[in-house]
């Protein structure tokens, strides 16, 4: 009963600190450099483009801790732990170069936390193999919009296109990792809805 008392007071601990802004990075940024100025609208386009990423990390840590959460097997608690703390780097990756660029975070960030943790608990509850597969095909979406997003910042935000192209590796191998420890595959209308609740998220967090 402690270790899950202690389980979930950490869980909160991590909501607290992600939603406030407090993520620290285990590694430096991808865009160690110093990145020079943008101009108006590319870095306007920039910073809309990296609040969206921004989001994303915050709902991979309520994922994540929230699957590890309601892991069955020692080793795959410690694997989602894993994946939580990479994902942190990338937390703060996007909030340094949200600040680099002038521009704020999702204000909606409390929500996007709050749904991306019942979704993880859900997923969860359906059992390890199901959390995997969950894992696998959320990263694999990941991966394709970040791979939009390349396509999509502009050429001279090297900073912004650096941080991008190192997510979008290492979202890859959590989903290669997670098929790996057995994940099964989504049914279809999961993966649908997925990609349709995906939508709404990015497109509401590119103006808000």
């Amino acid at each position: 009963m402690t270790q899950v008392i202690d389980r979930w007071l950490g869980a909160a601990d991590a909501a607290l600190r992600t939603l406030a802004g407090a993520a620290r990075a285990s590694r430096p940024s991808p865009a160690s450099a110093p990145a020079p100025a943008l101009a108006v609208d590319d870095r306007r386009l920039a910073g809309s483009l990296m609040r969206v990423n921004h989001v994303g990390e915050v709902c991979a840590q309520a994922l994540y801790q929230a699957q590890a959460l309601t892991a069955r097997s020692p080793r795959l608690r410690a694997q989602m732990q894993a994946a939580a703390l990479e994902e942190q780097d990338h937390l703060a990756w996007t909030e340094q170069r949200l600040r680099e660029l002038n521009a704020r975070p999702s204000l909606l960030n409390p929500l996007w936390y709050a749904g991306a943790f019942a979704i993880g608990l859900a997923a969860g509850r359906a059992g390890d193999r199901w959390s995997l597969g969950f894992v696998v095909e959320t990263e694999r979406q990941v991966e394709q919009h970040l791979a939009r997003h390349l396509e999509r910042l502009p050429s001279a935000d090297a900073a912004s296109r650096a941080i991008v192209q190192r997510m979008k590796e290492e979202e890859a191998e959590h989903a290669r990792s997670a098929e790996s420890a057995g994940a099964a595959p989504m049914p279809a209308p999961i993966r649908w809805a997925m990609r349709a609740a995906a939508k709404v998220m990015t497109s509401t967090a590119h103006r808000v």
